[in-house]
Protein backbone atom coordinates (compact mmCIF):
# COMPACT_ATOMS: atom_id res chain seq x y z
CA UNK A 1 0.00 0.00 0.00
CA UNK A 2 3.36 2.66 0.77
CA UNK A 3 4.44 2.00 -2.80
CA UNK A 4 1.45 1.68 -4.55
CA UNK A 5 0.44 5.27 -3.21
CA UNK A 6 3.86 6.71 -3.38
CA UNK A 7 4.02 5.75 -6.94
CA UNK A 8 0.63 7.20 -7.79
CA UNK A 9 1.41 10.53 -5.35
CA UNK A 10 4.70 11.11 -7.90
CA UNK A 11 3.26 10.52 -11.03
CA UNK A 12 0.60 12.69 -10.27
CA UNK A 13 2.54 15.30 -9.20
CA UNK A 14 5.48 15.04 -11.72
CA UNK A 15 6.19 18.90 -12.00
CA UNK A 16 6.49 19.31 -8.49
CA UNK A 17 8.63 16.72 -7.75
CA UNK A 18 11.34 17.81 -10.47
CA UNK A 19 11.49 21.09 -9.25
CA UNK A 20 12.60 19.59 -5.96
CA UNK A 21 14.97 17.28 -7.56
CA UNK A 22 16.08 20.20 -10.01
CA UNK A 23 17.07 22.39 -6.53
CA UNK A 24 18.72 19.54 -4.86
CA UNK A 25 20.65 18.67 -8.40
CA UNK A 26 21.79 22.21 -8.50
CA UNK A 27 23.38 22.40 -5.13
CA UNK A 28 24.92 18.34 -5.36
CA UNK A 29 26.50 19.03 -8.64
CA UNK A 30 28.42 22.47 -7.80
CA UNK A 31 29.61 20.66 -4.28
CA UNK A 32 30.63 17.54 -7.10
CA UNK A 33 32.15 20.17 -9.62
CA UNK A 34 34.06 22.20 -6.78
CA UNK A 35 35.37 19.35 -4.94
CA UNK A 36 36.73 17.69 -8.09
CA UNK A 37 38.38 20.94 -9.39
CA UNK A 38 40.11 21.28 -5.63
CA UNK A 39 41.12 18.39 -6.05
CA UNK A 40 42.49 18.87 -9.46
CA UNK A 41 44.22 21.63 -7.70
CA UNK A 42 46.00 20.05 -4.99
CA UNK A 43 47.31 17.35 -7.67
CA UNK A 44 48.39 20.34 -9.80
CA UNK A 45 50.29 21.74 -6.94
CA UNK A 46 51.62 18.59 -5.93
CA UNK A 47 53.23 18.41 -9.84
CA UNK A 48 54.98 21.78 -9.10
CA UNK A 49 56.36 20.42 -5.95
CA UNK A 50 57.59 17.32 -7.38
CA UNK A 51 59.35 19.01 -10.28
CA UNK A 52 61.74 20.26 -7.34
CA UNK A 53 61.54 17.62 -4.89
CA UNK A 54 60.91 14.29 -6.74
CA UNK A 55 58.81 12.08 -5.24
CA UNK A 56 58.63 10.36 -2.44
CA UNK A 57 60.04 13.56 -0.63
CA UNK A 58 58.23 14.80 2.38
CA UNK A 59 60.85 17.51 3.11
CA UNK A 60 64.49 19.01 2.73
CA UNK A 61 67.08 20.21 5.29
CA UNK A 62 69.42 22.76 4.27
CA UNK A 63 72.09 24.46 6.28
CA UNK A 64 70.64 27.89 7.43
CA UNK A 65 70.93 31.12 6.06
CA UNK A 66 74.32 33.16 7.11
CA UNK A 67 73.83 36.19 8.97
CA UNK A 68 73.57 39.69 7.05
CA UNK A 69 77.00 40.74 6.11
CA UNK A 70 78.69 37.64 7.72
CA UNK A 71 80.30 36.42 4.40
CA UNK A 72 79.64 33.16 2.71
CA UNK A 73 79.90 34.65 -0.88
CA UNK A 74 82.33 34.75 -2.93
CA UNK A 75 82.39 35.94 -6.57
CA UNK A 76 83.87 33.82 -9.17
CA UNK A 77 87.12 34.63 -10.35
CA UNK A 78 88.28 33.13 -14.30
CA UNK A 79 92.28 33.57 -15.21
CA UNK A 80 93.76 33.31 -18.79
CA UNK A 81 96.70 33.16 -20.14
CA UNK A 82 98.83 35.00 -22.48
CA UNK A 83 99.07 33.46 -25.37
CA UNK A 84 101.30 34.44 -28.42
CA UNK A 85 99.01 33.11 -30.85
CA UNK A 86 95.61 35.91 -31.43
CA UNK A 87 93.42 33.14 -32.85
CA UNK A 88 93.53 30.88 -29.92
CA UNK A 89 90.26 30.64 -28.17
CA UNK A 90 90.90 30.24 -24.60
CA UNK A 91 87.99 28.41 -21.97
CA UNK A 92 87.51 28.22 -18.42
CA UNK A 93 85.18 27.40 -16.15
CA UNK A 94 84.22 27.83 -12.51
CA UNK A 95 82.12 24.61 -10.62
CA UNK A 96 80.18 26.79 -8.01
CA UNK A 97 77.90 25.52 -5.02
CA UNK A 98 74.41 27.03 -5.59
CA UNK A 99 73.90 28.84 -2.28
CA UNK A 100 77.21 28.35 -1.24
CA UNK A 101 76.02 26.68 1.58
CA UNK A 102 76.98 23.25 2.09
CA UNK A 103 76.28 20.60 5.22
CA UNK A 104 78.65 17.85 6.38
CA UNK A 105 77.82 14.23 4.43
CA UNK A 106 77.52 12.79 8.01
CA UNK A 107 74.21 15.03 8.78
CA UNK A 108 72.64 12.98 6.17
CA UNK A 109 73.11 9.83 9.06
CA UNK A 110 71.85 11.96 11.59
CA UNK A 111 68.61 13.28 10.19
CA UNK A 112 68.25 9.49 8.96
CA UNK A 113 68.27 8.48 12.72
CA UNK A 114 65.51 11.12 14.01
CA UNK A 115 62.24 9.43 14.75
CA UNK A 116 59.62 9.58 11.94
CA UNK A 117 61.97 9.38 9.34
CA UNK A 118 61.96 6.75 6.72
CA UNK A 119 64.88 7.65 4.83
CA UNK A 120 66.99 10.32 4.13
CA UNK A 121 69.49 10.84 1.23
CA UNK A 122 71.96 14.35 0.14
CA UNK A 123 72.65 15.43 -2.64
CA UNK A 124 75.00 18.15 -4.13
CA UNK A 125 73.46 20.55 -6.52
CA UNK A 126 76.13 22.82 -8.44
CA UNK A 127 76.16 25.76 -10.92
CA UNK A 128 79.29 25.63 -13.93
CA UNK A 129 80.04 28.28 -15.36
CA UNK A 130 81.80 28.63 -18.55
CA UNK A 131 83.78 31.41 -20.87
CA UNK A 132 85.19 30.90 -23.84
CA UNK A 133 86.46 32.98 -26.59
CA UNK A 134 89.66 34.70 -27.91
CA UNK A 135 91.88 38.11 -27.40
CA UNK A 136 92.64 39.81 -30.65
CA UNK A 137 95.39 42.46 -30.25
CA UNK A 138 94.99 46.00 -31.60
CA UNK A 139 96.99 48.06 -34.31
CA UNK A 140 99.45 50.90 -33.43
CA UNK A 141 98.02 53.32 -36.05
CA UNK A 142 100.85 56.46 -35.89
CA UNK A 143 99.62 60.45 -35.84
CA UNK A 144 100.81 61.67 -39.49
CA UNK A 145 99.98 65.03 -38.76
CA UNK A 146 102.02 64.99 -35.47
CA UNK A 147 105.04 63.19 -36.84
CA UNK A 148 105.22 66.04 -39.85
CA UNK A 149 105.05 68.99 -37.80
CA UNK A 150 107.02 67.73 -34.15
CA UNK A 151 110.34 67.71 -35.07
CA UNK A 152 111.86 68.85 -32.04
CA UNK A 153 110.00 72.44 -32.34
CA UNK A 154 107.63 74.13 -30.24
CA UNK A 155 104.43 72.62 -29.00
CA UNK A 156 106.18 69.15 -30.42
CA UNK A 157 105.23 67.67 -27.29
CA UNK A 158 106.38 64.15 -26.39
CA UNK A 159 107.19 63.83 -29.79
CA UNK A 160 110.82 65.57 -29.49
CA UNK A 161 111.78 62.70 -27.41
CA UNK A 162 111.41 60.63 -30.14
CA UNK A 163 108.64 58.26 -29.03
CA UNK A 164 106.47 58.03 -32.06
CA UNK A 165 102.48 59.39 -31.86
CA UNK A 166 99.66 58.00 -32.03
CA UNK A 167 96.68 55.66 -30.84
CA UNK A 168 95.86 52.23 -31.01
CA UNK A 169 92.47 50.60 -33.29
CA UNK A 170 90.64 47.56 -33.25
CA UNK A 171 91.71 44.66 -30.64
CA UNK A 172 89.59 43.38 -27.69
CA UNK A 173 88.23 40.84 -26.40
CA UNK A 174 85.03 38.37 -27.63
CA UNK A 175 83.89 35.75 -24.84
CA UNK A 176 80.86 34.12 -24.66
CA UNK A 177 79.75 32.98 -21.01
CA UNK A 178 77.38 29.54 -20.56
CA UNK A 179 75.96 28.14 -17.70
CA UNK A 180 74.34 24.93 -16.62
CA UNK A 181 73.33 23.29 -13.55
CA UNK A 182 74.75 19.86 -11.91
CA UNK A 183 73.22 17.78 -9.39
CA UNK A 184 75.52 14.74 -7.31
CA UNK A 185 72.83 12.32 -6.75
CA UNK A 186 73.91 9.54 -4.32
CA UNK A 187 73.21 6.80 -6.95
CA UNK A 188 72.69 3.91 -3.94
CA UNK A 189 69.67 5.44 -3.07
CA UNK A 190 67.72 6.79 -6.54
CA UNK A 191 64.40 6.54 -4.66
CA UNK A 192 64.64 9.79 -3.35
CA UNK A 193 65.38 13.17 -4.76
CA UNK A 194 65.01 15.53 -7.90
CA UNK A 195 66.07 12.77 -10.08
CA UNK A 196 62.81 11.15 -9.45
CA UNK A 197 60.86 13.57 -10.78
CA UNK A 198 61.84 12.77 -14.43
CA UNK A 199 61.78 9.33 -16.81
CA UNK A 200 64.45 8.02 -18.35
CA UNK A 201 63.59 8.12 -21.71
CA UNK A 202 66.76 7.31 -23.36
CA UNK A 203 69.78 5.06 -22.33
CA UNK A 204 69.32 3.57 -18.73
CA UNK A 205 69.91 4.92 -15.49
CA UNK A 206 72.95 5.35 -12.55
CA UNK A 207 73.79 1.69 -11.58
CA UNK A 208 74.50 1.21 -7.68
CA UNK A 209 77.91 0.37 -7.81
CA UNK A 210 78.71 3.62 -10.04
CA UNK A 211 79.14 5.47 -6.63
CA UNK A 212 82.36 7.32 -8.19
CA UNK A 213 82.04 6.65 -12.17
CA UNK A 214 82.62 9.15 -14.93
CA UNK A 215 78.92 8.73 -16.23
CA UNK A 216 76.24 11.35 -16.71
CA UNK A 217 72.38 11.55 -17.40
CA UNK A 218 71.44 14.68 -18.91
CA UNK A 219 67.89 16.61 -18.83
CA UNK A 220 66.41 15.65 -22.58
CA UNK A 221 65.99 19.49 -23.04
CA UNK A 222 69.70 20.46 -22.26
CA UNK A 223 70.88 17.13 -24.44
CA UNK A 224 68.91 18.67 -27.76
CA UNK A 225 70.09 22.48 -26.66
CA UNK A 226 73.79 20.82 -26.88
CA UNK A 227 73.27 18.07 -29.40
CA UNK A 228 73.70 15.42 -26.64
CA UNK A 229 73.02 11.64 -26.78
CA UNK A 230 73.50 8.66 -24.90
CA UNK A 231 77.48 7.46 -25.26
CA UNK A 232 78.34 11.38 -26.10
CA UNK A 233 80.14 13.26 -23.19
CA UNK A 234 79.37 16.21 -21.47
CA UNK A 235 82.58 18.18 -20.08
CA UNK A 236 82.46 19.62 -16.12
CA UNK A 237 85.70 21.45 -14.92
CA UNK A 238 88.05 19.63 -17.72
CA UNK A 239 86.81 16.10 -16.97
CA UNK A 240 84.92 14.35 -19.31
CA UNK A 241 81.51 12.34 -18.58
CA UNK A 242 80.09 9.62 -20.08
CA UNK A 243 76.18 10.16 -20.96
CA UNK A 244 74.37 6.67 -20.09
CA UNK A 245 70.98 7.67 -19.75
CA UNK A 246 68.59 10.57 -21.50
CA UNK A 247 66.00 11.70 -18.55
CA UNK A 248 62.60 13.89 -19.32
CA UNK A 249 61.07 15.61 -16.74
CA UNK A 250 57.35 14.98 -15.76
CA UNK A 251 56.37 18.38 -15.74
CA UNK A 252 58.09 21.78 -16.46
CA UNK A 253 61.58 22.21 -16.08
CA UNK A 254 64.06 19.46 -15.30
CA UNK A 255 65.66 19.96 -11.33
CA UNK A 256 68.89 20.09 -13.34
CA UNK A 257 70.58 19.86 -16.85
CA UNK A 258 73.25 17.10 -15.58
CA UNK A 259 73.10 14.57 -13.46
CA UNK A 260 76.37 12.55 -12.32
CA UNK A 261 77.44 10.44 -9.25
CA UNK A 262 77.76 12.07 -5.64
CA UNK A 263 81.01 11.55 -5.09
CA UNK A 264 82.09 12.83 -8.36
CA UNK A 265 79.84 15.96 -7.88
CA UNK A 266 81.85 16.37 -4.76
CA UNK A 267 85.45 16.32 -6.72
CA UNK A 268 84.47 18.80 -9.08
CA UNK A 269 83.72 21.18 -7.03
CA UNK A 270 86.22 20.31 -4.59
CA UNK A 271 83.52 19.76 -1.78
CA UNK A 272 84.45 16.49 -0.25
CA UNK A 273 81.97 14.90 2.20
CA UNK A 274 79.52 17.82 1.24
CA UNK A 275 76.26 17.71 0.33
CA UNK A 276 73.46 21.06 0.21
CA UNK A 277 70.50 19.48 0.80
CA UNK A 278 69.08 16.44 2.69
CA UNK A 279 66.20 14.50 1.16
CA UNK A 280 63.55 13.42 3.61
CA UNK A 281 60.69 10.58 3.53
CA UNK A 282 58.94 10.79 6.53
CA UNK A 283 57.34 7.36 7.97
CA UNK A 284 53.77 8.75 8.64
CA UNK A 285 52.78 11.40 6.35
CA UNK A 286 50.48 12.98 9.15
CA UNK A 287 52.97 13.30 11.57
CA UNK A 288 55.45 15.84 8.95
CA UNK A 289 55.13 18.46 10.92
CA UNK A 290 56.68 16.36 14.50
CA UNK A 291 59.74 14.95 12.46
CA UNK A 292 60.26 18.71 11.07
CA UNK A 293 60.34 19.92 14.87
CA UNK A 294 62.52 16.66 15.94
CA UNK A 295 65.35 18.33 13.11
CA UNK A 296 65.41 21.38 13.80
CA UNK A 297 66.05 20.44 17.84
CA UNK A 298 68.14 17.97 17.24
CA UNK A 299 70.52 18.89 14.45
CA UNK A 300 71.92 22.62 14.72
CA UNK A 301 72.53 25.14 11.84
CA UNK A 302 69.73 23.75 9.61
CA UNK A 303 66.91 25.19 8.37
CA UNK A 304 63.98 22.04 7.47
CA UNK A 305 61.61 22.89 4.65
CA UNK A 306 57.93 20.69 4.21
CA UNK A 307 56.16 20.51 1.50
CA UNK A 308 53.32 22.74 2.78
CA UNK A 309 56.11 25.00 3.28
CA UNK A 310 57.22 25.49 -0.13
CA UNK A 311 53.41 25.57 -1.19
CA UNK A 312 53.00 29.09 0.54
CA UNK A 313 55.57 29.90 -2.49
CA UNK A 314 53.58 29.35 -5.36
CA UNK A 315 51.88 31.88 -6.98
CA UNK A 316 50.31 32.67 -9.95
CA UNK A 317 47.05 31.61 -11.86
CA UNK A 318 47.46 28.11 -9.95
CA UNK A 319 47.98 29.72 -6.60
CA UNK A 320 44.68 32.01 -7.15
CA UNK A 321 42.81 29.53 -8.59
CA UNK A 322 43.23 27.51 -5.79
CA UNK A 323 42.75 30.20 -3.33
CA UNK A 324 39.06 30.95 -5.10
CA UNK A 325 38.03 27.01 -4.97
CA UNK A 326 39.08 26.24 -1.70
CA UNK A 327 37.25 29.57 0.10
CA UNK A 328 34.77 31.47 -2.97
CA UNK A 329 34.37 28.04 -4.20
CA UNK A 330 33.55 25.93 -0.62
CA UNK A 331 31.48 28.65 1.04
CA UNK A 332 29.16 28.92 -2.86
CA UNK A 333 28.46 24.89 -2.48
CA UNK A 334 27.46 25.45 0.64
CA UNK A 335 24.76 28.19 0.16
CA UNK A 336 23.82 26.67 -2.93
CA UNK A 337 23.12 23.40 -1.10
CA UNK A 338 21.96 25.08 1.96
CA UNK A 339 19.42 27.07 0.01
CA UNK A 340 18.42 23.97 -2.13
CA UNK A 341 17.77 22.14 1.29
CA UNK A 342 15.89 24.78 2.39
CA UNK A 343 13.25 25.48 -1.06
CA UNK A 344 12.83 21.86 -1.20
CA UNK A 345 11.48 21.88 2.53
CA UNK A 346 9.54 24.74 1.91
CA UNK A 347 7.96 23.40 -1.44
CA UNK A 348 7.15 19.93 0.49
CA UNK A 349 5.69 21.91 3.25
CA UNK A 350 3.65 23.75 0.93
CA UNK A 351 2.60 20.40 -1.14
CA UNK A 352 1.26 19.26 2.32
CA UNK A 353 -0.87 22.24 2.05
CA UNK A 354 -2.53 21.82 -0.47
CA UNK A 355 -2.99 18.28 0.34
CA UNK A 356 -5.20 18.94 3.41
CA UNK A 357 -8.38 17.63 1.59
CA UNK A 358 -6.47 14.46 1.05
CA UNK A 359 -4.46 13.83 4.16
CA UNK A 360 -7.49 14.85 6.19
CA UNK A 361 -9.94 12.27 4.51
CA UNK A 362 -7.06 9.21 4.85
CA UNK A 363 -7.12 10.57 8.78
CA UNK A 364 -11.04 10.11 8.72
CA UNK A 365 -10.54 6.77 6.99
CA UNK A 366 -7.78 5.74 9.85
CA UNK A 367 -4.70 6.85 8.87
CA UNK A 368 -2.64 7.48 11.88
CA UNK A 369 -0.28 10.54 12.17
CA UNK A 370 2.51 8.69 11.87
CA UNK A 371 1.36 6.75 8.40
CA UNK A 372 0.58 10.26 7.05
CA UNK A 373 3.88 11.78 8.26
CA UNK A 374 5.89 8.56 6.85
CA UNK A 375 4.08 8.71 3.08
CA UNK A 376 5.32 12.28 3.44
CA UNK A 377 8.95 11.67 4.37
CA UNK A 378 9.15 8.46 1.62
CA UNK A 379 8.05 11.15 -1.01
CA UNK A 380 10.33 13.89 -0.31
CA UNK A 381 13.23 11.29 0.16
CA UNK A 382 12.73 9.96 -3.04
CA UNK A 383 12.32 13.48 -4.69
CA UNK A 384 16.12 13.57 -3.31
CA UNK A 385 17.43 10.41 -4.75
CA UNK A 386 16.09 11.43 -7.98
CA UNK A 387 17.84 14.62 -7.51
CA UNK A 388 20.96 12.89 -6.51
CA UNK A 389 20.82 11.11 -9.16
CA UNK A 390 20.67 13.84 -11.80
CA UNK A 391 22.85 16.26 -9.36
CA UNK A 392 26.02 13.32 -9.79
CA UNK A 393 25.09 12.98 -13.69
CA UNK A 394 25.75 16.92 -13.99
CA UNK A 395 28.42 16.98 -11.85
CA UNK A 396 30.58 14.46 -13.48
CA UNK A 397 29.37 16.36 -16.48
CA UNK A 398 30.95 19.44 -15.31
CA UNK A 399 33.82 17.48 -14.33
CA UNK A 400 34.42 15.91 -17.62
CA UNK A 401 34.44 18.95 -19.14
CA UNK A 402 37.14 20.95 -16.81
CA UNK A 403 38.94 17.84 -17.69
CA UNK A 404 38.30 17.80 -21.41
CA UNK A 405 39.25 21.56 -21.66
CA UNK A 406 42.46 21.31 -19.60
CA UNK A 407 42.84 25.02 -19.03
CA UNK A 408 46.34 25.64 -18.13
CA UNK A 409 47.46 27.51 -14.96
CA UNK A 410 51.07 29.03 -14.42
CA UNK A 411 52.56 28.27 -10.83
CA UNK A 412 55.66 30.47 -10.17
CA UNK A 413 57.69 28.92 -7.42
CA UNK A 414 59.55 31.42 -5.41
CA UNK A 415 62.75 30.42 -3.34
CA UNK A 416 62.66 29.87 0.28
CA UNK A 417 65.45 30.36 2.90
CA UNK A 418 68.41 28.22 3.44
CA UNK A 419 71.00 26.53 1.60
CA UNK A 420 71.37 25.82 -2.26
CA UNK A 421 70.25 23.08 -4.08
CA UNK A 422 66.82 22.69 -6.22
CA UNK A 423 64.38 23.67 -3.32
CA UNK A 424 66.53 26.10 -1.47
CA UNK A 425 67.26 30.07 -1.84
CA UNK A 426 69.85 31.54 -0.08
CA UNK A 427 72.88 33.82 -0.96
CA UNK A 428 73.90 33.73 -4.52
CA UNK A 429 70.66 31.58 -5.58
CA UNK A 430 68.36 34.51 -7.58
CA UNK A 431 67.07 31.67 -9.88
CA UNK A 432 65.63 29.63 -7.50
CA UNK A 433 62.35 30.75 -8.08
CA UNK A 434 60.57 28.79 -11.26
CA UNK A 435 57.61 29.29 -13.35
CA UNK A 436 55.69 26.21 -14.56
CA UNK A 437 52.98 25.26 -16.81
CA UNK A 438 50.44 23.00 -15.71
CA UNK A 439 46.93 21.21 -17.09
CA UNK A 440 44.16 21.46 -14.63
CA UNK A 441 42.20 18.23 -14.41
CA UNK A 442 39.01 17.61 -12.29
CA UNK A 443 39.17 13.95 -11.01
CA UNK A 444 36.58 12.77 -9.10
CA UNK A 445 36.78 9.93 -6.57
CA UNK A 446 34.46 7.60 -5.26
CA UNK A 447 34.38 9.47 -1.51
CA UNK A 448 33.12 12.30 -3.60
CA UNK A 449 29.92 10.14 -5.07
CA UNK A 450 29.29 8.81 -1.41
CA UNK A 451 29.05 12.58 -0.39
CA UNK A 452 26.43 13.33 -2.98
CA UNK A 453 24.38 10.26 -2.34
CA UNK A 454 24.48 11.43 1.12
CA UNK A 455 23.74 14.98 0.18
CA UNK A 456 21.15 13.63 -1.51
CA UNK A 457 19.40 11.63 1.48
CA UNK A 458 20.11 14.60 4.11
CA UNK A 459 18.16 16.72 1.46
CA UNK A 460 15.29 14.28 1.15
CA UNK A 461 15.14 13.59 5.17
CA UNK A 462 14.80 17.59 5.33
CA UNK A 463 12.49 18.07 2.79
CA UNK A 464 10.77 14.91 4.55
CA UNK A 465 10.89 16.68 8.09
CA UNK A 466 9.29 19.63 6.90
CA UNK A 467 6.16 18.04 5.34
CA UNK A 468 5.97 15.59 7.65
CA UNK A 469 5.83 18.13 10.77
CA UNK A 470 3.14 19.87 8.57
CA UNK A 471 1.13 16.65 8.32
CA UNK A 472 1.21 15.46 11.13
CA UNK A 473 -0.93 18.76 12.48
CA UNK A 474 -3.61 18.49 10.25
CA UNK A 475 -6.84 17.18 11.89
CA UNK A 476 -9.41 15.76 10.05
CA UNK A 477 -11.96 18.50 10.69
CA UNK A 478 -9.87 20.34 8.52
CA UNK A 479 -10.29 18.53 5.08
CA UNK A 480 -14.40 18.84 6.16
CA UNK A 481 -14.12 22.68 6.21
CA UNK A 482 -12.73 22.35 2.78
CA UNK A 483 -15.15 20.06 1.51
CA UNK A 484 -18.00 22.09 3.28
Amino acid sequence: MFFTYLRRELRRRRKAALVVASGLALGIALVIIVSSVSSGMSKAQDKVLESLYGLGTDMTVTKAAAAQGSGGTERPRFEFDAKDDEDATQSTDRVMVQGFQTLASSTVGKVGEQDGVADAVGGLSLTVMKVDGQFKRGEFKQDESAGQSGQGGPGAGQGGSGQPQGRVEGGGASFDVNSFTVYGTDVTQQDLGPLTSSKITKGRTFKAAETDAKVAVVDSAYAKEKSLAVDKTVTISGTAYTIVGVSTADSGDAAANVYIPLKQAQTVADSKDKVTTVYVKAADSQQIDTVKAAIQKNISGTTVTTSADLADTVSGSLSTASDLASSVGKWLSIAVLAAAFLVAGLLTSSAVSRRVREFGTLKALGWKSGRVTRQVVGEALVNGLMGGVLGIAVGLAGAYAVTAVSPTLSAQLGSTGGGGGPMGGGPGRQTASKTLDIALTAPVSLTTILVAVGLAVAGGLIAGAFGGWRASRLRPADALRRVA
